[in-house]
């Protein structure tokens, strides 16, 4: 067991952990633990861009962005939030343009904008170009931009370490973390004065995902197994457009550039649906439309997916602008983009809820907002809730860099009243008993065979289409799989880059996110944003305008619940 000493840990190294870790840096001793080497952080799988009503190419305002954000999330938006996201938007771009981040330029040199989903001028007249881009690897070029910046600062990273837990002193404050060190197999406690949680998302609770395999729950779990409550899990973006059987992204840029969505009779069906933003609908609403034209026969040749038709853009301008997109259909689909239809599907992309904070990163416990002191959240792991019931495209980059430099600064105001608290005695034998049993158990049920069930039943009854008899069977598994995963054994019993081990870990994360999902939409009897209900298929403001805040009190879960905060837009139908 090694010990570590610092002010501030911060756990995840995509957009929104170095985004915080550059407000300390400097400022107080910091340390990043990641379970990945940086520079893999799911934020660089994002592509088309991050949004900000710089209008560089036309007319915009940050008023109109705060407009498409809280419609975009079905008024589930907490708006003070989200007002604060789109004000930033503009000084977060500008800061990563004078990092040294290669953004797309106009002919003028200005940071070029492009057309996404739900993004629009005037409150809704039509598509707007907001998304400032780098080609199709914007997240890849921030992701890099904020590593360098970081490793310039001398940021100091614990590489290839395993979030095991979360160490909380009597009186309930964060006092510092256990990890697991994947080269060497030994544990880690680092002990902080204050712990910033930012850890990404879900979606490898589903089989057809845009996500990375690291994206298992882990900081939502890890908190949430210390009484720290979820909020509206039950809001699971789908994208609309994944490659068909694999999941992996095509962008919204893809759309935003020109693309099309078209059925097995060649009809580009956007328009019959939404006959204003046509294939630049919002992706909750894209997703639904897509899963109905496959319900009605219209998937190309019978099955279960749809063609991204990019035939009509010149070679030039996919060459230059979908480099990457055009590149995957080519290699995963065997596809030529320029001649023929990419075949696509919805997949689980981006989760909305998470640990709940204020709009300063802190983590609360309880719809009155109390403080949870020393423990931060950012980026996909929180709930701030900027996204409500469904998050607009470019919306993700964005919140990393607003709120992952919200909880930085915060947690730098709060040092100086923020002792390092004396850890508990044996804080550690959680972590070591863990690793030991799991360690030891022989012939119990594989990690792989749990994991591929609940990934199936999750994606067959709480992906684009829900009703309570499919979730109630999926939560009756869930309870089948979490016996199971009390006698779960690996194969490799030894300390050296154990994968095995650390898939264990992730499954039990994955069990435990998954039934806050479940029991979320089986409680929430409407549909709104991403959560579409064919047993409730209305949206019911009087009953469901709140958030859900989901605790574990022993082994059961129980629901409390958080008005969301209205300011300038009240709730009304949705249309496009």
């Amino acid at each position: 067991m090694a010990y570590h000493r610092y002010d501030v840990v911060v756990v995840g190294a995509g957009g929104a952990g170095l985004s915080a870790a550059l407000q300390l840096a400097g400022n107080a001793s910091i340390a990043v633990v990641t379970k990945l080497y940086p520079t893999r952080s799911h934020t660089g799988a994002a592509q088309g861009g991050v949004a900000a009503s710089l209008g560089n190419m036309e007319e915009d305002h940050w008023e109109w962005h705060l407009y498409d954000t809280v419609k975009g999330g079905d008024y589930l938006v907490d708006q003070d939030a989200a007002e604060i996201l789109v004000k930033d938007a503009i000084d977060a771009v500008v800061g990563l343009e004078h990092m040294g981040l290669p953004f797309s330029r106009t002919p003028e040199g200005k940071i070029a904008q492009r057309k996404f989903g739900g993004h629009t001028r005037n409150f809704g007249e039509g598509p707007v170009q907001r998304a400032c881009y780098s080609a199709d690897r914007t997240g890849h070029m921030i992701l890099s931009t904020l590593y360098q910046n970081s490793v310039k600062h001398k940021v100091n990273f614990f590489d290839e370490h395993h979030l095991l837990d979360l160490i909380f002193t009597d009186d309930g404050r964060c006092a510092g973390v256990i990890t697991y060190e994947l080269r060497t197999g030994e544990l880690h406690v680092i002990h902080a004065k204050a712990v910033i949680m930012a850890t990404g998302g879900a979606g490898r609770v589903f089989k057809i995902t845009s996500n990375a395999m690291a994206s298992t729950g882990d900081g939502m779990s890890v908190a949430f197994n210390h009484g720290v409550p979820l909020m509206d899990m039950e809001f699971m973006q789908f994208h609309p457009t994944g490659l068909a059987r694999l999941g992996i992204l095509v962008s919204e840029a893809a759309r935003g550039e020109g693309g099309i969505v078209r059925n097995s009779t060649g009809e580009g069906f956007a328009a019959r649906y939404a006959p204003t933003m046509k294939d630049l609908a919002p992706r909750d609403m894209m997703s639904r439309f897509i899963w109905q034209e496959i319900k009605e026969g219209r998937g190309i040749d019978g099955k279960d997916y749809v063609l991204l038709d990019l035939t009509h853009l010149s070679a030039e301008t996919i060459a230059e602008k979908l480099p990457d997109i055009s590149d995957f259909a080519r290699v995963y689909l065997g596809v030529e983009p320029t001649e023929e239809g990419i075949p696509i599907q919805p997949t689980a992309h981006f989760t909305m809820g998470g640990i709940p904070t204020n709009n300063d990163g802190q983590v609360i416990r309880d719809p009155s907002g109390t403080i949870i002191p020393g423990l931060y959240a950012a980026g996909e792991c929180a709930c701030v809730s900027i996204h409500g019931a469904n998050r607009l495209g470019t919306n993700s980059l964005l919140e990393l860099l607003v709120f992952g430099r919200r909880a930085g600064k915060q947690a730098l105001r709060d040092l100086p009243n923020l002792e390092l608290a004396d850890l508990p005695k044996n804080s550690d034998d959680a972590g070591k008993e863990h690793v030991a049993t799991v360690k030891a158990r022989t012939g119990g049920p594989r990690v792989a065979d749990i994991r591929a069930r609940l990934q199936e039943s999750m994606t067959l009854n709480l992906s684009v289409s829900r009703e309570a008899t499919g979730m109630q069977e999926t939560l009756s598994l869930i309870q089948e799989l979490k016996q199971d995963y009390q006698q779960v054994s690996v194969d490799d019993k030894g300390t050296k880059y154990n994968i095995d081990l650390m898939e264990a870990f992730e499954l039990g994360h994955l069990l435990n996110v998954a039934e806050v999902m479940a029991q979320g939409a089986l409680d929430r009897q409407e549909s709104r944003g991403a959560h579409y209900r064919s047993d409730f298929t209305t949206r019911d403001d009087v009953t469901w305008l709140k958030h859900t805040m989901a605790h574990k009190r022993g082994e059961s879960l129980n629901m409390d619940y958080k008005p969301v905060t209205i300011t300038r837009f009240e709730p009304k139908e949705r249309t496009y």
